[in-house]
């Protein structure tokens, strides 16, 4: 094991960093409760950078805050040659490598860490018999903690896809506001493109089609042991069609032959897997059940690779959701009028991207008791929501 501990961890050696594109919010995030205890759990969609960013952090933690490389510890669970070990197992070999006691304080990167069995307790074990600092991955919302082991010991992050704003130093991209319908040109690329970093950096369309694979085989079929796997990829299909649009569990059973239950089941398992997001109708505990959800995709390029790049509005609106996911929005609707998002701190935030309200539409808008109004209609409206939001945004 020795050796292979050293291969993941080659800072211990000789080590030239490579040329990380930064997600500068993201780090500081990771960085700002490094001289805490909390367990830190990055959790998100499939290969959206979570284990860039802890090398990223592991760099950081060498070069800023000296830290010793000998007492920063990374490994990947799911490797292979490491299914036989327990995490503690394999924390005590790198404490004897590094002949380093129990009460000296290490900083330990678990990567993919749902790859191991009770996982949860095991963290809880490390954190109540070592003097360590924990940060642990997985790409499924398993790392949430049904059993509560980690509870008031924990901290989630979840890591979403690029924004605009790292989409353009992903692409290398610094545009004059002279300029500006380079910009546009620019964000109409990532609203085809989407935020997956690999597929921004190679734009190869069997990335896309590889992770959607990832996903489907191994977050859903394989765990939950489906064997009907067209009934699991039509769903996906249909899925991504209605991005943006709400969600009739009962049609969708219906056209695709299942029940209603197994459509239900489907819907989780795919929102676990953060591949989608629904989001509830706004109203009483009864209205926002018995009504349809909005469903959006975890990425604009997943849903393009699907559809096509289609109703830009649709796409839009998936970009505006990812902004406002945070405040836990609902969507308004009233006599069949419909206005996309009401937050939890009484924003009432329509996206409608180069159109106008209607005039239903704008009355409801203005009837509504909400703590601020705003249309999005444009990358400048985009940027204004950001503003708002304390966060910078684009060029």
């Amino acid at each position: 094991m020795e050796t292979l501990l050293f291969r993941f961890n080659p800072w211990w050696e000789s080590y030239n960093w490579p040329d990380f594109v930064p997600r500068e919010g993201y780090l500081k995030s990771l960085l700002s409760v490094q001289g805490t205890r909390d367990i830190i759990l990055l959790t998100g969609l499939r290969r959206t950078g979570k284990t860039t960013l802890m090398k990223m952090a592991i760099q950081a933690l060498i070069r800023d805050y000296g830290i010793k490389p000998s007492y920063i510890f990374y490994c990947s669970l799911d490797y292979y040659g490491l299914e036989h070990y327990s995490i503690m197992e394999i924390v005590e070999e790198f404490l004897k490598i590094q002949k380093i006691s129990t009460s000296e304080k290490t900083f330990l990167f678990l990567d993919e860490v749902a790859y191991k069995e009770d996982f949860s307790l095991q963290l809880k074990n490390l954190y109540d018999t070592f003097n360590v600092k924990i940060y642990a991955s997985s790409s499924a919302s398993v790392l949430k903690d049904e059993k509560a082991h980690l509870t008031g010991r924990e901290r989630m992050i979840e890591i979403l896809p690029l924004d605009f704003h790292d989409f353009l130093k992903f692409k290398n991209l610094s545009i004059k506001k002279a300029d500006r319908h380079l910009l546009e040109s620019a964000f109409l690329e990532y609203m085809e493109t989407g935020g997956m970093p690999e597929y921004v950096l190679t734009g190869d369309p069997e990335y896309i089609k590889q992770l959607v694979d990832d996903i489907i085989y191994k977050d859903i079929i394989s765990r939950y042991k489906i064997k009907d796997e067209t009934a699991v990829r039509d769903f996906f299909r249909l899925l991504m069609e209605r991005a943006g649009k709400q969600l009739t569990l009962n049609k969708i059973s219906k056209i695709l032959g299942m029940s209603v239950d197994t459509a239900r089941r489907f819907l989780n398992y795919f929102s676990s897997t953060y591949i989608i997001y629904t989001v509830e109708r706004c109203g009483k505990l009864n209205e926002r059940l018995k009504s349809p959800k909005k469903v959006y995709a975890g990425d604009i390029g997943i849903r393009n690779a699907v559809t096509g790049m289609r109703d830009l509005g649709a796409i839009f609106e998936n970009l505006v959701f990812f902004a406002i996911m945070h405040k836990r929005p609902c969507y308004l609707l009233k006599n069949g009028v419909e206005i996309d998002f009401f937050t939890e701190d009484r924003w009432l935030i329509e996206a409608k991207y180069g159109q106008k309200l209607t005039q239903k539409q704008a009355k409801l808008f203005e009837s509504v008791d909400a703590k601020g109004r705003l249309v999005v209609d444009s990358l400048e409206g985009l940027q204004e929501l950001y503003k708002l939001l304390g966060r910078h945004y684009g060029a």
